[in-house]
């Protein structure tokens, strides 16, 4: 029996979350940046930046995959197991590689590399297993990291990216609609959770009728569970009085969009209605600061200088905000746009970032639990866009 390294299996039609021009004018900017970084070819491996350039998503269950860019071809590289699947879904070409002997992977990517090109790589994601063997098939001339390079460009969102976006956003709200019918006392966290689930995939499926499914969460947690802000969803029953954490997650196409909410079951008392409304008001200011050319150091100083002055710095949990596009709770990450003291990236029109203060008060002290709202906001020529629509604050969120 003849048993091939690799070989094409395209059959079906190619269904894409953008039209061909978007990954077109994606490919041609990383191209130029290519030639400006004397780079032959890339390779890239993870999740994010193959979706991003290609359009496919790909599931590894343990096993590589990889889009070839060169001057001329992209390529996504799958394994046998997922049949055409990756060619319906990828921009451009793409060959299978078989496991019929070890490494049929570095043998496909060679194929369209070709042997002692300068390479790019992603240094964040390749492991070091695999980058021996990428200097052991393809033979490199040079290497280099590409990866800070690529997320430069996916920080600055096409027209295409926040339209989808701000669909997304709108089903996020749907998520939270559905969490605060859910909740009452004597539920359990994992049924709320459900119930916000459910209704986001059935609004997915309808806003977006030929994409694929999968990946969208909720972590909807309750009392001592809120103290953390990526806390497992747990079978806790709901009290009176409970301070809860809403936050629902839709995935469409591999872009993630987040909603999360201050919530309490049924009353709040003084101590915690003092500490909701100062993270509300920092909320709020944070918001406001969000405009071209202001800095996330600079955004980050003045929300701690806010905080420190009611005194209540010391229970900041993380950064203020984020950036918005290609990432889940498992992959991707556009590290260079957060709201932190070491990231001095200037905001630009057309970056989407999250305004998100959280509060951690102790057990055992007034107030204790977890504080957090979360609104995206694009930011524009002259200030910001909130596309967010699910209303924060104790007037809508303590839930009777």
């Amino acid at each position: 029996m003849d048993r091939p390294e690799f070989y094409r299996f395209h059959q079906g039609e190619k269904t894409l979350p953008f039209a061909p021009s978007e990954y077109d004018a994606r490919l041609a900017l990383l191209r130029t940046d290519m030639a400006n970084a004397g780079v032959d070819a890339c390779v890239f491996s993870s999740m994010h930046n193959i979706a991003y350039y290609s359009g496919f998503l790909y599931c590894s269950f343990g096993r590589p995959y990889a889009l070839v860019v060169t001057a001329t071809e992209s390529v996504t590289i799958s394994a046998g197991i997922d049949a055409a699947q990756p060619w319906r879904r990828s921009h451009g070409d793409n060959i299978t590689y078989t496991d019929w002997q070890r490494n049929n992977y570095w043998r496909a990517v060679l194929s369209v590399t070709g042997s002692g090109k300068a390479i790019g790589y992603e240094g964040d994601h390749l492991s070091l297993a695999q980058f021996d063997l990428l200097k052991s098939f393809l033979s490199p001339a040079t290497t280099t990291d590409v990866a800070p390079m690529t997320m430069r460009q996916r920080m600055h969102k096409s027209a295409a990216e926040i339209a989808l976006i701000r669909q997304c956003a709108q089903i996020a709200d749907v998520g939270g609609y559905a969490i605060k019918d859910a909740v009452k006392a004597g539920t359990r966290e994992i049924d709320v959770a459900m119930a916000g689930r459910d209704a986001m995939e059935l609004e997915i499926a309808k806003v977006f009728p030929d994409a694929e499914y999968r990946d969208t969460w909720v972590w909807f947690q309750s009392g001592i569970n809120t103290d953390g802000a990526h806390n497992p969803v747990t079978s806790r029953k709901l009290e009176s009085g409970d301070i809860l954490s809403l936050n629902t997650f839709p995935m469409v196409s591999g872009y993630y969009t987040a909603l999360e909410r201050t919530m309490f079951v049924e009353t709040v008392d003084p101590a915690s209605l003092k500490i909701w409304e100062a993270n509300v008001a920092a909320h709020e200011y944070g918001m406001s600061l969000l405009k071209p050319g202001a800095s996330c150091a600079e955004v980050t100083e003045k929300i701690n200088i806010f905080f420190a002055e009611r005194d209540l710095l010391q229970y900041r949990t993380f950064g203020y905000g984020h950036s918005f596009g290609i990432l889940s709770h498992y992959y991707g990450r556009e590290a260079g746009l957060e709201l932190r003291e070491d990231i001095d990236t200037v905001l630009e029109p057309g970056m989407v970032i999250s305004m998100e203060p959280m509060l951690t008060i102790p057990e055992g002290t007034p107030g204790a639990g977890g504080y957090r709202e979360h609104d995206i906001l694009v930011i524009t020529e002259d200030g910001n866009e909130d596309i967010t629509g699910y209303p924060y604050g104790p007037d809508f969120n303590v839930v009777a």
